[in-house]
């Protein structure tokens, strides 16, 4: 028997932040971006999880920091990169701010510190344990959205009032 999906109106506020032993594979721009068994879940009220990942476990050749910055209340100060495949050459292939960071969390996330989060919306794709992840509705939102997780969650436009 399958267990109980997670859901995410349980989800603490403010959030929690969870280690995770489940196998996570990104791949963007035709190429392996991420490939681990150790992460981090950031879990709030209303929003799928957002996985963090490891620096060690992201291709960091393929990473080139982003002009700009983003403010979240809770962890502080996020700093973006772009996915770059053959960075100069005539056929470059760019995803911007497809990658996100807090290299200076606050006290409570502080073990975020460096770790990577990825938009799954602009990633070739993303699994979680096998299963592809759904993005999170909403072009601001990087929520990974599985069957182990039930909705609704906030950016989806059928529930406006979480928008």
């Amino acid at each position: 028997m399958a267990a109980a999906a997670e859901r995410v109106c349980d989800y603490p506020r403010p959030p929690a932040l969870v280690e995770s032993a489940a196998h996570v594979r990104v791949e963007a721009l035709g190429q392996l971006l991420a490939d681990t068994h150790r992460s981090l879940r950031v879990l709030e009220t209303f929003h799928p999880p957002t996985v963090y990942l490891p620096p060690e476990a992201v291709r960091q050749e393929l990473l080139q920091p982003s002009a700009g910055a983003s403010f979240c209340e809770w962890k502080g100060v996020a700093r973006y990169f772009d996915v770059v495949v053959d960075p100069g050459a005539p056929a470059e292939r760019r995803l911007r701010r497809a990658v996100w960071t807090y290299p200076e969390p606050s006290a409570a996330f502080g073990a975020l510190a460096g770790w990577l989060a990825v938009y799954p919306a602009l990633m070739d794709g993303c699994w979680l344990d096998g299963e592809r992840v759904t993005p999170q509705p909403g072009g601001f939102y990087g929520g990974w959205i599985t069957s182990a997780v039930a909705g609704p969650f906030k950016g989806d436009p059928l529930h406006p009032e979480l928008v």
